[in-house]
């Protein structure tokens, strides 16, 4: 993963004097991951709503247009979007 240019404004990230910044970045860089999954968990809540026959959950193509997208952002913010694709993987899975 490219250490700069990875925030949307393509401006570059801090650099960190010792393991302390770092862990606190990640930190609050968790913190507002767990937020954004959570926002998504309610959609995916609002979709079983109203989806309500078992076998449209499911959404093969859906599926792979999250996936490809999730690829390209990665791609375009400089880390590795199998790494991305991976974690979004899990997350959908776990949310059918």
């Amino acid at each position: 993963m490219k250490s700069a240019a990875l925030a949307d404004d393509s401006s570059a990230l801090p650099t960190c004097a010792d393991m302390t910044e770092v862990r606190a970045a990640i930190d609050a860089i968790d913190r507002r991951l767990v937020a954004l999954i959570a926002e998504r968990l309610h959609y995916i809540d609002e979709a079983a709503r109203i989806k309500q026959q078992r076998h449209t959950v499911r959404d093969e193509a859906r599926i792979a247009d999250v996936l490809d997208k999730v690829r390209a952002e990665a791609e375009r913010l400089g880390c590795d979007p199998e790494v991305v694709a991976a974690a979004y993987k899990a997350l959908v899975e776990a949310s059918i």
